[in-house]
């Protein structure tokens, strides 16, 4: 049975991406229409959505009046086909088409009136799931984290018929609070400020719209959906998720297999597989290159690709750093988030120079490069709802070493005795997480490395796991149909 399904998100790769959450809504639909699923993707009109929606022609649809009268102006909605996909983009000029990150003006900080913004894009998004767009109508509408968790509830207080409703938890941790007063500004009933609607310890929580009134709620791990509903990894919300029951569920991430593959990625000196690992030296070498690292091709090259934050567990890396430079290691970080820890790993570089390479940003061709080049791949996270950075090293040879924490958990089979003995082994895991822990992880991990034949049989045992969306576009695909009423 085909089924029409919108995806509404605050980003979604290649047009615009800040995160996970990008490669996520980006990648799921295409792995989604093999299984009779149509979708199509609601993105706000970013600048560099507006580029791509003018070189595809797109067709354009009014806006609702009560989506123009709740944003305040004017705007239209593009309807467009680009990269395999077929987007949405709600063009509304004085909220969307401004300069910089989707998310931060230009003094870093969140727009004041984000709220607003991605309260209309879930007003629309509501509109569209009611109404349809054009000749087509969706069964399912599936929203993503707090910038669109506000569909959920627009749809329930809506009267008449109404699709069904998938609400997505990339991460707890950001709620998308805003005052209780802003409720009136965000065309809300007044029973939605209530304890059974979106009130949260004194404010709103547009996060938990989703969670509220969603007719299923999913997080990007099995293990995250049971972290959140304890009190320690529920952030506030464990409560009314453990009331969901039955209506939370776990999905794995998968990443792009098609972007992501060693065998022929433009990104690296020289391709490789399963059956070519040595070839990977010359991705070693041009990363050390890369990174001023020294030309020692026995050193273990750690590597890190990830935003530096708390939460990542990137400060325990830095307080470790003196155990991982006793074991003649080397570390390359590529990355941006907070100043301390940037400034931490630019003073670790200058300190210890052919021992430790910094950069300090993102750049995709180089993330690239380092899954391919670095011989382990460290992932501390303090907790992680799935993670796709150590897909993207099983995938490409480099060994994970991950805190056991969500999708980390999931993903990562560690290399114990029994593991190993069995060929299943695909990278180390720690716990709990600090830094005592992540020092032994790291001694762990020279250990192995230093058996070759070991150490290869964890690569390609890693390399030969499956990381494609195939598995979790088959889960999704059940749980739509699941949601859609039978005649």
């Amino acid at each position: 049975m085909s089924l029409a399904v919108l995806s509404v998100a605050s980003e979604a790769y290649p047009l615009v991406k800040t995160g996970g959450l990008g490669d996520v809504v980006g990648a799921l639909p295409l792995a989604l229409a093999p299984e009779g699923i149509d979708v199509r993707t609601l993105i706000p009109a970013y600048p560099a959505v507006l580029r791509a929606a003018a070189d595809a022609l797109a067709a354009e649809y009014p806006l609702p009046d009560n989506v123009a009268a709740q944003a305040g102006g004017p705007g239209r909605i593009l309807g467009f086909n680009a990269h395999g996909l077929a987007w949405l983009a709600l063009d509304i000029p004085h909220l969307f088409d401004r300069a910089g990150a989707p998310y931060l003006g230009p003094d870093g900080r969140d727009w004041p009136d984000n709220a607003l913004r991605f309260a209309a894009l879930s007003r629309a998004a509501a509109e569209i799931g009611r109404h349809g767009i054009g000749d087509w109508k969706p069964d399912v509408v599936h929203a993503h984290d707090w910038q669109a968790g506000l569909t959920a509830a627009y749809l329930h207080y809506a009267e008449g018929p109404r699709p069904g409703t998938i609400f997505t938890v990339h991460n707890l941790a950001f709620a998308g609070k805003v005052p209780l007063t802003q409720l009136a500004s965000l065309h809300l009933l007044p029973q939605a400020a209530g304890v059974d609607g979106m009130e949260f310890y004194g404010t709103l929580s547009l996060l938990k719209s989703g969670l509220q009134f969603a007719d299923h709620v999913t997080t990007v791990s099995p293990t995250y959906a049971a972290e959140i509903c304890t009190p320690e990894g529920g952030m506030g919300f464990d409560g009314l998720l453990r009331a969901r029951g039955l209506a939370l569920s776990g999905v794995l991430n998968g990443i792009d297999t098609l972007s992501w593959n060693p065998r022929a990625d433009a990104a690296l000196a020289a391709p490789f597989g399963a059956s070519t690992l040595d070839a990977r030296e010359a991705n070693r070498a041009a990363l050390r290159d890369r990174f001023g690292l020294d030309a020692n091709p026995e050193a273990l090259l750690f590597g890190v690709v990830s935003r530096l934050t708390w939460q990542k567990g990137l400060d325990l890396l830095l307080e470790i750093l003196p155990e991982l430079l006793r074991l003649g290691a080397q570390l390359a970080v590529l990355g941006n988030g907070d100043s301390a820890l940037e400034d931490g790993f630019r003073s670790a570089a200058r300190a210890h120079p052919g021992r430790i390479g910094v950069v300090i940003g993102y750049d995709e061709k180089l993330a690239h490069l380092l899954q391919g080049g670095v011989d382990a791949l460290l992932v501390p996270s303090r907790f992680e709802p799935c993670g796709l950075t150590q897909l993207c090293a099983l995938r490409y040879g480099a060994v994970p070493v991950v805190a056991r924490v969500g999708g980390l958990a999931d993903t990562v089979i560690d290399a114990n005795p029994a593991a190993i003995a069995s060929c299943a082994a695909t990278g180390v895991q720690f716990a709990p997480i600090t830094t005592q822990a992540l020092g032994q992880a790291l001694r762990r991990t020279d250990q192995l490395f230093r058996n070759k034949s070991v150490w290869s049989q964890i690569q390609v045992s890693g390399m030969s796991t499956d990381v494609s969306w195939r598995g979790p576009a088959r889960q999704y695909a059940a749980l739509y149909r699941s949601l859609v009423p039978t005649a």
